[in-house]
């Protein structure tokens, strides 16, 4: 009886796999109709599915139809299928994880990301293209150029003085530029320390001091983590081989070395007097305690970090005894920040399903523990079912290989 249930609960959780494949059928076949309501109403379900599981084996095999069809979206869609579709591809791409499907949804979404971006159209498409350009460069990029392409596109919206659209000087409002300068911060994650030249960074940090007396708070939290970020990657420290590249120069003058010192020097002083007085800044009436008390924080252990180089310490338990999530630098803080509020309710579920996420967290997790026990049988059956696969493939493979041989023998 026990046996004829466990059976019983098998098939169906098996069928309720394919029913769940069958319903991503039926959303990617609403995404073709004309009514725009109808493709909102698919991509909003598609984006629920996206962020509730971690669908790869639905996708991996779906995704240019799926790609394609949310370009489609962003292309000629309202502002909320736009929004939506560019949701769609960074969980999409996440869902992936990186390879050369991710690098495509890249390719494929860059243009019509940078047309937005470019474009400046209402404040919600021009931050979710910001969230998605981030997202699919962090995911897809493949070298350091494709990185900097998207790292450019943001810092245009950031300040858009030294942007192309040359005689149009747009100013973003606080909402659009604390997710611009969030995004920007998580890109700089992946470009590592030994990649930079002080002088070539020290415009964007300047600015970015410029934010910490922004009146928006947001602004000021998002400026904050990037400049943080920005001493631990030692963006602002004069290296031995600029020093020796200046030093070697005949057209600069031979106080070109000190000044570039001083100058970094000078505003590594003003970044540390701002980040203190944020770290005690007063409430006042009407003051928000939550945000004034994040500020606060925030702050303080910026400037203990800037003092004494001690990194930040945070600690998530996911489930179980190993499911542990352990950042302990500004850039993992970074970006443990920013994918926590992309994935929104769907983080728990993909920092423990997403190898994307174990990569980036060095997360253990022991998958078996988490699973009900339908689940489980699913799991080893699919895992015997791959063994059976492998063994097979390497049985024929063995006997093509001795047909071969008898073939040059006696052929």
């Amino acid at each position: 009886m026990s046996s004829a249930l466990s059976d019983l609960q098998l098939a169906q959780a098996t069928e309720h796999v394919s029913s769940q494949e069958f319903v991503l059928d039926k959303y990617i076949d609403d995404l073709y109709e004309k009514r725009g309501s109808t493709r909102e109403k698919a991509l909003g379900a598609l984006v629920d599915a996206f962020e509730s599981f971690v669908l790869l084996g639905l996708v991996e095999y779906k995704y240019v139809t799926l790609l394609s069809q949310f370009t489609n979206s962003i292309k000629k869609g309202s502002t909320t299928e736009v929004c939506m579709a560019c949701r769609a591809i960074g969980l999409l791409a996440m869902t992936l994880g990186p390879g050369s499907s991710s690098h495509e949804i890249m390719d494929e979404s860059h243009p019509q990301l940078l047309r937005i971006l470019q474009t400046w159209p209402d404040a919600p498409k021009m931050i979710s293209a910001l969230d998605c350009l981030a997202v699919v460069t962090f995911v897809g990029e493949t070298d350091l150029a494709e990185t900097q392409l998207s790292l450019k596109a943001i810092w245009d919206v950031i300040h858009p003085k030294s942007g192309s659209n040359v005689g149009i000087i747009r100013k973003p409002k606080p909402p659009l530029l604390a997710a611009a300068v969030s995004a920007w911060a998580f890109l700089l994650t992946t470009v590592g320390s030994s990649r930079r030249n002080t002088d070539s960074w020290k415009e964007p940090i300047t600015f970015l001091s410029s934010l910490l007396e922004a009146e928006d708070r947001a602004v000021r939290i998002a400026a904050g983590e990037a400049l943080a970020l920005c001493f631990e990657l030692k963006l602002l420290d004069v290296s031995s081989s600029e020093e020796a590249d200046v030093d070697s120069d005949t057209r600069e003058s031979s106080g070109s070395k000190n000044q570039l010192f001083l100058n970094m020097q000078g505003l590594k002083a003003k970044i540390s007097g701002l980040v203190y007085n944020l770290s005690m800044e007063a409430g006042g009436r009407g003051a928000d305690k939550k945000n004034l008390n994040d500020q606060r924080d925030l702050f303080q252990r910026i400037s203990d970090f800037i003092k004494s180089g001690e990194c930040p310490e945070e600690t998530l338990r996911l489930s179980g005894k190993n499911g542990i999530l352990r950042v302990t630098s500004w850039r993992e803080s970074v970006q443990l920040n920013y994918l926590r509020r992309f994935l929104g309710r769907g983080f728990l579920k993909h920092a423990q399903d997403n190898d994307l996420l174990h990569d980036i967290f060095d997360i253990k997790m022991d998958r078996i523990e988490n699973m009900s026990n339908t689940e489980k049988k699913i799991f080893r059956s699919e895992e015997e079912k791959g063994r059976a696969l492998k063994l097979n493939k390497e049985r024929r493979l063995a006997q093509e290989r001795k047909q071969n041989i008898l073939d040059e023998q006696y052929g």
